[in-house]
């Protein structure tokens, strides 16, 4: 039990000690099972309008995943309801099969630039919603999806 408590006070720590950090989120995709109608939802936080800020989409599969690609919607929506909607295919495997990112188990994570050093011109809250883009009703074998937002000092 003191050992389960020493290394979870040591992940705490270095967890916290990340200063770039503005938010770093993750949704838990119930069953693995994620529905093209099943909208991730995001609200960050936007004080500083004066930074830049890269944001990452976190990917969580496991290896029983059929694809080496996925697509997503990605929707943006900022404090005055200005939208932006995009498209993104993100890679998971290299061609020969091997998974991209780290792993542990059978469950690999990414974290894949989606905007780097773009500037948010609004204070107050963005919404991000993320879609599964797949030509499947229900995708298997993602079992989460996040988001990171970090601040850069030039």
């Amino acid at each position: 039990m003191r050992i389960f408590f020493g290394v979870l006070i040591v992940a705490v720590s270095f967890y916290s000690c990340d200063p770039n950090r503005l938010s770093d989120q993750n949704f838990e995709i119930e069953n693995e099972s994620w529905s093209k109608d099943q909208a991730i939802t995001f609200d960050l936080q936007i004080e500083d309008t004066t930074l830049h800020y890269n944001i990452y989409v976190n990917i969580r599969n496991s290896s029983e995943y059929a694809y080496s690609n996925i697509y997503l919607f990605i929707e943006m929506t900022s404090p005055t309801n200005k939208f932006f909607k995009d498209t993104v295919e993100f890679k998971l495997a290299d061609p020969s099969g091997k998974w991209i990112g780290s792993g542990i188990g059978n469950i690999w994570q990414n974290q894949i630039p989606l905007l780097q050093k773009v500037k948010l011109l609004e204070p107050g809250t963005y919404q991000i919603k993320i879609y599964q883009g797949m030509r499947e009703d229900v995708l298997n074998a993602i079992t989460d999806v996040g988001i990171r937002v970090e601040k850069v000092y030039e």
